[in-house]
């Protein structure tokens, strides 16, 4: 997915990193403080925090790339990975998981045959487990897409995800 054009110009995914990545991240320059904003930013732009833009943020910020990764996997909002068109997300919180969220998991798991925190190979799907959503009187939950789905049984969460 990489292609170098010449050098200080990388094309990802169709997106000149450099050029683009300089637009969005030109108010903080310099600014490490800015770093969570700034990741927030790019991510939105790309969906995900590819190596090269961990090196463009960090040399915009003036840091290291090693702080910058160390707010990056301290955050459980930042991505090193694409996600699927459709982002399936069940929580695993108290209240859900004892109501069966790991069976749901587990039927979701086999349905798409990925593992929890991967994506299919058609980039369709991608399946995750959440902390908790805070929606404990509709345990256990999935969320597909931001669309909320209380209840779930691994019956209903396999033919939720049928019916994309």
């Amino acid at each position: 997915m990489l292609k170098y054009v010449f050098p200080g110009r990388i094309i990802f995914g169709g997106i000149v990193l450099h050029e683009d990545l300089s637009q969005i991240l030109a108010p903080y320059k310099g600014k490490k403080g800015s770093a969570i904003t700034a990741l927030q930013k790019v991510q939105d732009k790309l969906g995900y925090l590819p190596e090269e833009a961990i090196t463009e943020i960090a040399n915009f910020l003036s840091m290291s790339q090693n702080e910058l990764y160390g707010v990056v996997t301290f955050y459980s909002q930042f991505r090193f990975t694409k996600r699927g068109e459709h982002n399936i997300q069940v929580c695993s919180g108290t209240a859900c998981h004892v109501r069966g969220s790991p069976n749901i998991v587990e039927a979701l798991e086999e349905e798409l045959c990925i593992n929890c925190g991967e994506t299919t190979k058609d980039g369709k799907f991608s399946l995750e487990k959440i902390a908790c959503f805070g929606a404990c009187a509709l345990a256990p939950v999935m969320v597909v897409d931001k669309n909320i789905h209380g209840r779930v049984t691994p019956v209903s969460a396999r033919q939720i995800v049928n019916k994309i």
